[in-house]
């Protein structure tokens, strides 16, 4: 069958068509991306801007009318931190549905964890024991951990590139003492769950999703998109450390020229770079793999599923 995924994440709506069966790879045969950056639509009192409401029901308007054309048996649509959080939500919601047909679902923190925790258990197989999976989002942090496909542990805290840059940052490039502020933060909010994941010891496999990590390690030397999904990328805590001494001292239209990093992205990597950085060191984790698989894989996975069991 054919199954869109619609992802409405902080930083993109992202429409990703796949043709896939139970017990198959699903097959991806169009991508549909439009950058909204909604985590930086979002006033002080916390709700979406008119403006991005507006940007949000045509992106999602769009990314329907694409799947329409791409023959599309059932779209499968979600929003994650940027919707999930914002104190508008619910309006937003019902403007988008009643504006565009789309029935977005919210999936909370921990809902967004399991499956991408799902997603990268699939991709590793049972071969990779313990697995932790790490995923830095625009407005959060979402982990898993476990033996199984469900994982023991699955959280999500407001660690986002996106929202931390917003937060932390005044200038650009950053201060030294705005960067320290941040580490500091970022150190202090990490050593309130990662005991918990090292309580059974340390995981037999380490994995990391998402455009931070991959540009990251792109940065670090991994291979480029273009050599495809299954070559074998990874992110190591002495390169990553270079990378933010590098771009620690540059603006966001500086970094966006370098190879691997979106312009979009760009003026939110070093908080990306922080968050990864912490997580590496307080884990004792002197490499990840880097996994092509994540959110929107594990929900057409856990779709497929639910189709087979009917």
């Amino acid at each position: 069958m054919r199954l869109g995924v619609l992802d409405v994440g902080s930083n993109t709506v992202h429409l990703l068509v796949v043709d896939a069966h139970r017990g198959a790879h699903p097959t991806p045969m169009h991508s549909d991306k439009a950058e909204l950056r909604l985590a930086e639509a979002i006033t002080k009192d916390g709700a979406l801007t008119r403006d991005g409401e507006r940007r949000l029901v045509d992106a999602v308007a769009h990314a329907r009318q694409v799947a329409v054309e791409q023959s599309c048996d059932d779209v499968l649509s979600f929003a994650t931190s940027a919707v999930r959080d914002a104190t508008n939500s619910k309006d937003v919601l019902e403007r988008v549905k009643s504006e565009s047909g789309v029935d977005l679902q919210v999936l909370s923190g921990p809902d967004e964890a399991r499956l991408t925790f799902l997603a990268v258990r699939r991709w590793y197989g049972w071969s990779a024991g313990r697995l932790l999976a790490l995923d830095i989002g625009g407005g959060s942090f979402e982990i898993g951990l476990g033996r199984d496909e469900n994982p023991d542990l699955a959280f999500s805290v407001p660690l986002g590139a996106g929202r931390l840059t917003r937060e932390w940052f005044t200038s650009e490039p950053p201060s030294k003492r705005e960067v320290e502020e941040l580490r500091d933060y970022v150190d202090a909010a990490f050593k309130e769950f990662v005991p918990q994941l090292l309580e059974g010891g340390t995981p037999d496999h380490i994995a990391a999703t998402s455009k931070t990590f991959r540009s990251l390690a792109r940065l670090t030397g991994a291979a480029p998109s273009s050599d495809g999904p299954r070559v074998h990328r990874a992110l190591t805590i002495s390169g990553l450390r270079q990378v933010i001494k590098f771009i620690s001292r540059m603006a966001s239209e500086d970094i966006a020229t370098l190879e691997g990093v979106s312009p979009t992205r760009a003026h939110q990597l070093l908080a990306g770079a922080i968050v990864a950085e912490t997580a590496m060191r307080q884990l004792a984790c002197e490499s990840l793999e880097i996994c092509p698989w994540a959110l929107r894989e594990g929900v057409i996975l856990r779709r497929l599923d639910w189709l087979e069991g009917m």
